[in-house]
C-alpha cells in the first residue's frame, strides 16, 4: 500500500513536470518590433515590414524555428511585453546595460545604425560634434536610446523632449519649437522621403554615434534557449553578404512604397 502509494506520487510529480515542459517549450515564436522605424522596421497597416523584420524571418527560417509576426503596438508597449516574457524576439534593437537585464544579445551583430541630429537645413548652427547642441533645443521619439555613451549625454548636458511619433518632430521643427531631432540615420531619412521635405532639413555630419542593432530574444519568453543557434545562422548569412542583400531590398521596399500607419 505504501509502495503504491508513493508511485502514484511519483507519477503525479512526473506528470506535473512534463506538463510544465511542454508549456514552457518553445513551440512558436513571437517577433515583434517598434512599429514606426522605417526603413529598418515599421507597421504597414497588416503586418511589420522593413530590413529588420526580413532578417528575423530569414534566420529563423533557415533554422525552421515556426514563427509570428507580430505588431503588439508603439514601443513602450514593445518592451513592457519583453519585460514580462509575452514576445520572445525584439527586432533589431541597441544593446544598453537596462536592455540587458530583460533581453539576451546574439553576439552578431544584425546591421548597423548610426544616428544623427537632424535640423532644417537654414539652421543657423556651426555643427563640428554634440557638444554644438548643447543650448539649443531639440527632440527624441519616446522610448529611443542609442548607446555609446550618447543617452547619458542626452540627459546631462542637452535639452530634449520626447516625442510620441518621430514625425512629428520635423513639423517641431519647422514650427521653430524645437532646433534638432536625434534619430537613427537611416530613419530620419526614411521620415523625411515619406513627408516629401528632402529639401528642408539635413542629417548633420560626423553622426553622433554608429551603434549595432541585434536580434534580441526575452530572458522571461519560451524561446531563450535558441540564442546561440541564431547567433551561428547570423554569422553565416553575414559572412556571405546576405545580410546586406537583405537590407538594401528593405531600403528600396521603403523608397517605392513609403507607407506608415500609427496606432
Amino acid at each position: 500500500m505504501i509502495w503504491r502509494k508513493v508511485a502514484q506520487g511519483l507519477l503525479a510529480v512526473w506528470l506535473v513536470t512534463c506538463s510544465f515542459l511542454a508549456q514552457s517549450q518553445c513551440t512558436r515564436m513571437v517577433v515583434t518590433s517598434d512599429p514606426a522605424y522605417p526603413p529598418l522596421h515599421w507597421y504597414d497597416g497588416e503586418t511589420l515590414q522593413g530590413a529588420s523584420i526580413e532578417i528575423a524571418k530569414r534566420v529563423l527560417g533557415d533554422l525552421k524555428i515556426d514563427f509570428e509576426i507580430r505588431n503588439v503596438g508603439p514601443f513602450p508597449r514593445v518592451m513592457a511585453l519583453a519585460e514580462r516574457g509575452e514576445v520572445d524576439m525584439v527586432v533589431t534593437l541597441k544593446k544598453t546595460p537596462e536592455r540587458e537585464a530583460f533581453l539576451l544579445y546574439p553576439k552578431t551583430v544584425a546591421l548597423q545604425n548610426p544616428v544623427a541630429a537632424f535640423t532644417v537645413r537654414d539652421l543657423p548652427l556651426l555643427y563640428r560634434d554634440k557638444s554644438d547642441l548643447i543650448g539649443l533645443r531639440g527632440s527624441i521619439a519616446r522610448g529611443n536610446v542609442f548607446g555609446n555613451g550618447l543617452d547619458e549625454y542626452i540627459k546631462e548636458k542637452l535639452n530634449v523632449q520626447e516625442v510620441n511619433r518621430p514625425d512629428a518632430s520635423f513639423s517641431l521643427m519647422l514650427m521653430g519649437r524645437t532646433d534638432y531631432f536625434i534619430t537613427g540615420y537611416y530613419t530620419g531619412m526614411a521620415l523625411i522621403l515619406k513627408r516629401g521635405d528632402e529639401a528642408s532639413f539635413v542629417a548633420k555630419e560626423p553622426f553622433l554615434v554608429d551603434t549595432p542593432n541585434y536580434l534580441a530574444l526575452t530572458r522571461n519568453g519560451k524561446c531563450a534557449d535558441k540564442l546561440e543557434q541564431i547567433d551561428a545562422r547570423l554569422a553565416i548569412l553575414k559572412k556571405t553578404g546576405v545580410l546586406d542583400e537583405i537590407i538594401r531590398a528593405s531600403f528600396q521596399r521603403w523608397k517605392n512604397h513609403p507607407v506608415m500607419v500609427e496606432r
